[in-house]
């Protein structure tokens, strides 16, 4: 089986030769009113910097999405890659949500792997207290830093961070005062 060309009349046709556009003169006049001075445009450039980093979100992209228990508290933690070290729980600053003494212990792992200035980090916790809060969120990063590199394992294993803590408080149960506490026991 042989294929056939098939032409039509318009590719027989000869195409019409377009004309060159003109040059434009560089060196025209401009009236003295639309001219820019060298310092309005610097302005202006810093303008749209200052716009740009506004409208600069550092929880956009590609993330590493890991979730760290404790006792009842929970939390998901999202890594970005190449960020400036934001961190943001609940929806606000990590100082304004956790005291000083828990923030120590959540960085904890961002400073042994040296990862501390590199990522940003977006967080939503729920369940617990603080203390609980706060140890989950570091079970989660440790979870997301192994995603990211598997080479930190061993290093954050020998610490002891990659265990969950599973304890929680006992139930209380029917016929007792708390979990295991009796009422007095009297003879008569």
């Amino acid at each position: 089986m042989t294929t056939k060309q098939i032409t039509t009349e318009e590719e027989k046709t000869p195409v019409a030769k377009k004309s060159p556009k003109k040059p434009v003169d560089s060196k025209k006049k401009v009236s003295s009113a639309k001219k820019v001075s060298d310092e309005e445009t610097e302005k202006s450039d810093k303008d749209k910097k200052i716009a740009s980093q506004k409208d600069y979100n550092p929880f956009e992209g590609k993330f590493i999405s890991a979730t760290g228990k404790r006792k009842t508290a929970t939390a998901r933690v999202r890594l970005y890659e190449n960020g400036k070290g934001i961190f943001k729980v609940n929806d606000e600053r990590l100082n304004n949500f956790f005291d000083p003494s828990l923030t120590i212990v959540l960085t904890q792992p961002l400073k042994l792997t040296t990862h501390l200035k590199d990522i940003n980090l977006s967080i939503i916790t729920k369940g617990g207290g603080k203390k609980g809060q706060s140890l989950a969120v570091r079970h989660g990063i440790v979870k997301a830093l192994i995603a990211l590199d598997p080479e930190l394992r061993p290093k954050l294993k020998a610490k002891g961070w990659l265990m969950r803590d599973p304890r929680k408080k006992e139930r209380k149960k029917p016929g007792l005062k708390k979990a295991r506490k009796a009422p007095q026991w009297s003879k008569r």
